[in-house]
């Protein structure tokens, strides 16, 4: 939290605010396509965090201060979102909130933030639930965690529409502090908190490279996942999804499919096992044999799913050759965008400085890096009495 966020509240609009909230950015840390497969997902809630304070207010003009300025949101207005305004994820928020029925009014708000906007970290997600943790409490407006991650969601699918799913909202309300967060997206419930061991740190590698067709090439990994499906169950009809199909059975049906179909198949199979791999062996304090399902993971993508780019594979192939780094993977939708890197925490600002010094050797581009510890889910911040 923001040390001063309640103080910078008092200054702006005269009084103290009746509530603080935080909600921190997540990484997708093991399990890589395997939400919509109703698959199993291993993620992190960050140490950065979105800060939000917040007091009610009469009328229906909502007043936002964020980096020394105003802005503001009519309730009587908020149906339509206007392009590239960042307040559509609010106001969304509050139209899907009104479409269950839940009644609130105005509030007066001071906005800050420490996630890093555009680097495959989730910031959406930090600011619609530190906005929902605060607007619940000003307004008690009662849902359940899993709900709020889903008016989340809908946010995005529904007011904005963009494709995601539940990962980085779930991650966001469930986070725990150094540990990970075991996913099931078929009861779209937390199964469990995995410790991380101590002495290790995750270091976000940004290749500042965003692809082209991205939404398409998006697209058809899902239709190939489907086919793969379809095949399967015409051997194995008990299976639903990609989640219920093991390596063996893959291999049996690998004839009788398109390869393409197969390759894609094989990277969410193999990721689903990796992921609960990678439970027992955080469990069994084995951080090296961790790493290096995070190694194996980013292989599957640059070659059964082919969603890797050249910018990210040299940060992980830099990964494999420098000292403190156990794993490396890229983190996310791929195609662009972001790798993770587990790294022993006293290396890491040295690995930062050699993996963006090789990178620019590599590839002629700039990398950005962030170290991120792992953090606490969304949680209300008390204020101080004076």
């Amino acid at each position: 939290m923001s040390p001063d966020i309640a103080s910078v509240f008092q200054q702006r609009f005269g009084q103290k605010p009746f509530v603080c909230a935080s909600a921190p950015g997540r990484l997708e840390v093991l399990g890589n396509h395997t939400d919509y497969n109703e698959g199993f997902v291993m993620s992190a809630a960050v140490g950065q965090t979105t800060n939000v304070a917040m007091s009610p207010v009469e009328g229906s003009i909502c007043t936002i201060h964020e980096k020394g300025r105003d802005c503001t949101i009519d309730l009587q207005e908020i149906d339509t979102p206007v392009k590239g305004d960042w307040r559509n994820y609010v106001k969304g928020l509050l139209v899907e909130l009104r479409k269950r029925g839940k009644h609130f009014g105005a509030f007066n708000a001071c906005l800050s933030s420490s996630v890093p906007l555009s680097a495959g970290m989730s910031s959406s997600a930090a600011l619609e639930m530190a906005f929902s943790f605060a607007l619940k409490t000003i307004y008690g407006i009662e849902l359940s965690l899993p709900d709020w991650a889903r008016v989340g969601q809908a946010v995005e699918n529904k007011y904005l529409g963009l494709n995601s799913g539940l990962l980085d909202q779930f991650s966001s309300l469930y986070g725990k502090k150094d540990s990970l967060i075991l996913c099931d997206f078929r009861t779209v419930e937390v199964l469990k908190t995995v410790a991380m061991p101590a002495g290790w740190t995750m270091v976000v590698a940004n290749t500042m490279v965003k692809h082209n067709l991205v939404e398409s090439d998006y697209n058809q990994r899902r239709v190939s996942c489907e086919n793969a499906l379809k095949t399967i169950q015409k051997k194995y009809p008990q299976v639903k999804a990609l989640r219920d199909v093991d390596s063996a059975m893959l291999e049996s049906c690998r004839d009788l499919m398109d390869l393409t179909d197969y390759r894609r198949a094989l990277h969410v199979v193999g990721e689903d096992e990796r992921v609960m791999q990678g439970v027992k062996l955080l469990e069994s304090g084995d951080i090296r044999g961790f790493g290096a399902l995070l190694f194996e993971s980013h292989q599957s993508s640059r070659e059964n799913f082919e969603n890797s780019c050249p910018e990210l594979d040299a940060l992980v192939e830099i990964a494999h050759t420098l000292p403190g780094c156990a794993g490396a993977r890229l983190s996310g939708g791929g195609f662009g965008g972001i790798s993770i890197h587990l790294v022993e925490s006293d290396k890491a600002e040295e690995y930062c400085e050699n993996l963006k010094t090789a990178y620019q050797a590599m590839t002629g581009k700039t990398a950005e890096t962030v170290i991120c510890s792992i953090g606490d889910g969304a949680r209300i911040v008390p204020v101080k009495e004076d």
